[in-house]
């Protein structure tokens, strides 16, 4: 629920020329602010042609419904005739959209995709060749580069080819580490509160680092879990239908859950990105819970900057996401941030692709 959106910061003449491409990017757009309803994103689709004529005589906006029908991006609701869902491959095209919107503009182990410094007996041949040692396996000889070594070394002249163990070369391998990550994701009330959206930029943040993750790096362990009072798990097909419900923000069962997940992952690489807007203001207390909304309560934020110290001991680093520019709500990112010496982006509502970021651990900052 999107309380309060307004278009009047459309503008009509950036827009490509009429047709199904334009509407899609619109539509596309529409359907992550309705979280995933179709029949409301089409409503507002068509107030925007009433509004900004995007569609002519040539191609209507019955024509484009057709076509979203007919390129498998919506399909008619079973138990409802008549309402559209939409499939799982406009899933994906929300969280490539959002992948493009944003981000557009390591230890040793046996498999993964992450580049890491180290060389020798890994995933991925590279381009450097080095002399043979003890050790190197027989396939990663290069026996073209060796031969011609033999000939330079010892010549040809007695006739009799000769190939010594100081001729051979062989190409470097570069190891590649897999990572485990957990994606947390803020649901409290205060990401629709005072009818500013917050919510549709943290679901494209989600939607760009999960499809980002799955995408380059497919040998990566990512759960997804959501927090609000509470927090749960989710699947990554479940993003771009999140909503706001009626909860406080407890970032301590977050964490909590986080830790719990990657525990149980045997990779050597661990790490968690946190979206939110700021500041935690619920704890858990046996059946019931402690709730400030009032301020930073140093009960709540104790016990989180606690758990971000934790996860510092245990080397998993934390990214924070934070989606508002309010310096106030900052305070609390800043200290988690530090205290865990993780990262923090720092975005305003529009414009995601521009990003504060800021390296607690090595002390940097600078604008993406």
């Amino acid at each position: 629920m999107a309380v309060g959106f307004r278009f009047r910061d459309f503008v009509p003449e950036d827009q490509p020329e009429k047709g199904f491409e334009s509407l899609f990017k619109l539509f596309m757009q529409l359907v992550t602010i309705t979280s995933g309803d179709v029949g409301e994103a089409l409503s507002w689709l068509n107030e925007l042609d009433k509004q900004y004529g995007l569609t002519d005589d040539n191609y209507g906006m019955g024509n484009f419904i057709d076509d979203l029908k007919k390129k498998g991006y919506i399909d008619e609701n079973e138990q409802q005739k008549g309402e559209f869902k939409i499939t799982p491959k406009t899933e994906q095209g929300i969280r490539k959209s959002a992948l493009e919107e944003i981000f557009g503009k390591l230890k040793k182990s046996s498999t993964g995709n992450h580049r890491t410094p180290h060389t020798g007996q890994g995933d991925e041949q590279s381009t450097d060749l080095r002399e043979f040692r003890f050790g190197d396996s027989m396939e990663s000889i290069q026996m073209t580069e060796s031969i011609r070594n033999a000939q330079l070394n010892h010549g040809m002249e007695s006739g009799e080819f000769m190939l010594t163990e100081g001729d051979l070369e062989v190409r470097e391998n570069e190891h590649k580490s897999q990572t485990s990550t957990v994606l947390m994701i803020d649901i409290s009330h205060s990401m629709i509160l005072y009818g500013e959206d917050r919510i549709t930029p943290a679901k494209k943040v989600a939607m760009a680092l999960a499809e980002l993750v799955k995408q380059k790096y497919p040998k990566d362990f990512l759960d997804v879990i959501v927090f609000g009072n509470d927090a749960w798990q989710i699947e990554i097909k479940d993003l771009p239908y999140l909503q706001v419900g009626p909860y406080h923000t407890n970032t301590v069962a977050g964490l909590e859950l986080a830790m719990d997940l990657l525990r149980k992952r045997k990779t050597p690489n661990k790490q968690i990105f946190m979206i939110t807007d700021g500041k935690p203001t619920c704890l858990k207390e046996g059946t019931g819970y402690y709730k400030n909304s009032f301020g930073l309560d140093r009960k709540v934020v104790n016990k989180t900057l606690n758990l971000a110290a934790a996860a510092r001991r245990v080397k998993i680093p934390i990214t924070t996401f934070m989606i508002t520019s309010d310096p106030y709500l900052q305070k609390f990112v800043e200290e988690f941030t530090e205290v865990n010496q993780g990262k923090a982006y720092y975005s305003g509502l529009k414009g995601l692709g521009h990003l504060v970021f800021e390296d607690y651990k090595k002390n940097r900052r600078k604008t993406l």
